[in-house]
């Protein structure tokens, strides 16, 4: 089979979808890799890598032309203009964009949205989510510790002692655990919050105090539980008392960073203007939600302009959409590693088609378009 890697074009993407290490097994399986020249040099990919691993370099048109394109952003109008009706392609395509899989539909492409796995044990090993989430919270921690205009651990010096940075993590998912276990490791002294009982435990293995807000009615303790490993909104009466304990944290902060987001709806705001003129001057905001807030502007604090870094009421808030691609090379590779895990469902070795067997769960949940309709409901 004919496998099209192309050059990510979005706006400030630098991953790929393939590298040089997953380009050898598929070669190996005895499908030819084409690569668009220059498609992972942003992911320290060189051309003559690929062609090391048996991959070959091609132009724009004939990576896309390929009768298996593997993308990490779904393909603008441009580069659907480029690919052949009847083709598969795997990506992250944002199962929430009716517009976008509309088109790809209008395109004729069978598409697979890696983003909509269901967060089973099986399908761990396909979880672009948690894979890049891992790196978005680590970046996060980083960013953080290069515009506090302070140390992170605590220091006894000769010319007196510096006190260790105050961290809170709100949402502690993959991204929010990832940003409490480098925080540690840098030494600073960390708080998280979630609405989730259960990572509790989690938080505090890592070294981490859990904010602890009691649920007062089944209803809260039925909600925080959540569903699939993703959160539910909460009721406004826990939400009102969250609010309050949150507040008070944050006005102590050195750092905050905030990942809570839920799929499919708004970026629920965490840190509100109030909250922001509480903290101390020359406070960081990481607000790893950023342009996922109402209306797309915003994220999970309603200050935070995506793609900038702005100071507001002496606080400076990182608006940073694309953390993963700030880490191009491992990003890069987890990535390519969930992809060719898919793949193995979808296209076995030897294979002369992609076959789509919707009797495997997961193929069923990542199967977006197919024969000219869109199949997620």
């Amino acid at each position: 089979m004919q496998i099209g890697v192309p050059l990510e074009t979005a706006a400030g993407e630098t991953r790929v979808a393939v590298t040089p290490e997953t380009a050898k097994k598929l070669v190996a399986q005895g499908h030819a890799v084409r690569v668009q020249a220059g498609a992972g040099v942003a992911a320290s990919a060189t051309d003559a890598a690929y062609e090391a691993a048996g991959a070959q370099i091609v132009d724009r048109a004939t990576a896309l032309g390929a009768d298996l394109v593997l993308k990490v952003r779904k393909p603008g109008a441009d580069e659907l203009g480029l690919m052949k009706a009847g083709a598969t392609l795997v990506g992250m395509l944002d199962p929430f964009d009716k517009d976008g899989l509309a088109a790809l539909a209008g395109a004729g492409l069978t598409s697979f949205a890696l983003e909509a796995a269901p967060r089973t044990t099986r399908a761990q090993s396909m979880d672009v989510l948690s894979s890049q989430a891992n790196i978005a919270g680590y970046k996060a921690v980083i960013m953080a510790a290069d515009r506090y205009q302070k140390f992170f651990p605590m220091l006894m010096t000769a010319a007196g002692t510096v006190k260790a940075a105050r961290v809170v993590i709100l949402g502690v998912g993959v991204a929010g655990l990832q940003a409490i276990a480098t925080a540690k490791r840098l030494g600073a002294v960390i708080e998280a919050s979630d609405v989730r009982p259960s990572v509790k435990e989690q938080v505090e293995s890592l070294g981490g105090k859990f904010i602890d807000v009691p649920y007062e009615t089944a209803e809260e303790k039925e909600a925080a539980e959540g569903v699939g490993g993703y959160a539910r909104p909460m009721p406004q009466s826990w939400l009102d008392r969250q609010k309050v304990e949150v507040a008070k944290r944050v006005a102590a902060a050195d750092v905050v960073i905030s990942t809570a987001l839920i799929p499919g709806r708004a970026a629920p705001v965490l840190i509100t203007e109030d909250m922001v003129k509480s903290m101390k001057p020359g406070s960081v905001i990481i607000d790893i939600a950023a342009g996922k807030g109402a209306g797309g502007v915003g994220g999970n604090c309603p200050l935070t302009e995506a793609g900038k870094t702005v100071t507001r009421h002496g606080v400076v808030i990182v608006g940073e959409t694309n953390l993963p691609a700030l880490v191009a090379a491992d990003a890069s590779a987890l990535y390519a590693r969930n992809v060719l895990d898919f793949l193995k469902l979808v296209c076995p070795k030897d294979a002369a088609a992609v076959q789509v067997p919707m009797d495997d769960d997961i193929v069923a949940a990542c199967l977006m378009t197919q024969g000219g309709e869109v199949k997620r409901p």
